[in-house]
């Protein structure tokens, strides 16, 4: 097989399991919409229920319903707080129940829970409550390059990881090119989209526990020290393994885990 077809396979395998791997950490993320059906007097009710919004107003949260017999109910509280939960009820427009999650500053956690009433029996939507953070909105024209470019840097740590284990000769190449990448998609506009979501440009180490942000500087440590180990000796083709198998691990661990969050536990005062 020539350099140029094992190439193509590669980068085909690389673009395939990038997009799996960003897929998974999205789904599996704590920010990710709680999507499910509950059968309620014979009825499928099914449901997206919201775990983060972006932006100024409260946030909306909608159960399709059969017809006005059903009536809905949300109880909420901030999360992490000493507050007590209120209950409400939901608005029916056009056979949609709808709840509107009072709006929190960036950072403001509130849990929530959804009862769905018919026939005079009341069911809960989901088991446990809902938790749904709320950041500030983000300019597309900071978020689209952000997320562009970090994929491009797992896009190209996998493809160099695998260069690396059949020794090819573009591992220093691709090295830096993932370089490229990284340092402006998550240390320049990852504190940026940070700054305007959360009020904060860095929450990792040393300042704060932030996973998105340490992920983020334990790959760029381990790339750097790669791209200068290859930079001298083109055979420490390992060094751009390990910072491949590093960089998939931290990108493994679900997007948002560990982010900020107010602990309103510390403030004086209940939720209006």
């Amino acid at each position: 097989m020539t350099y140029k077809t094992k190439s193509i396979l590669l980068w085909s395998f690389a673009v395939v399991f990038t997009i799996a791997t960003a897929a998974y950490q999205r789904m599996t993320g704590p920010t990710y919409p709680v999507s499910d059906s509950k059968t309620v007097n014979n009825y499928e009710l099914e449901y997206e229920l919201p775990r983060s919004h972006g932006g100024a107003g409260d946030a909306k949260v909608e159960i399709p319903v059969p017809n006005d017999d059903f009536k809905g109910y949300y109880e909420y509280r901030r999360y992490k707080s000493h507050d007590k939960w209120q209950r409400k009820p939901m608005i029916n427009d056009n056979d949609t129940l709808v709840a509107h999650i009072p709006h929190q500053p960036p950072a403001g956690k509130v849990m929530y829970k959804i009862i769905i009433e018919n026939n005079g029996k009341e069911k809960k939507i989901t088991e446990e409550p809902v938790i749904i953070r709320f950041k500030g909105a983000v300019p597309a024209t900071v978020l689209i390059p952000h997320i562009v470019l970090m994929f491009l840097a797992m896009l190209f740590s996998t493809r160099t990881g695998l260069e690396a284990i059949i020794n090819g000769k573009r591992t220093y190449l691709y090295t830096g090119l993932t370089l490229l990448f990284i340092i402006p998609g998550g240390l320049i506009l990852g504190p940026v989209v940070q700054k305007y979501a959360f009020d904060a440009y860095w929450t990792g180490w040393p300042f704060g526990s932030d996973l998105t942000d340490n992920k983020t500087l334990a790959a760029f440590i381990f790339w750097i020290i790669a791209f200068f180990r290859l930079r001298k000796n083109r055979n420490a083709r390992w060094w751009a393994l390990a910072a491949a198998i590093v960089t998939l691990a931290v990108y493994l661990i679900p997007h948002s885990v560990m982010g900020s969050e107010i602990d309103y536990t510390q403030q004086a005062g209940n939720m209006q």
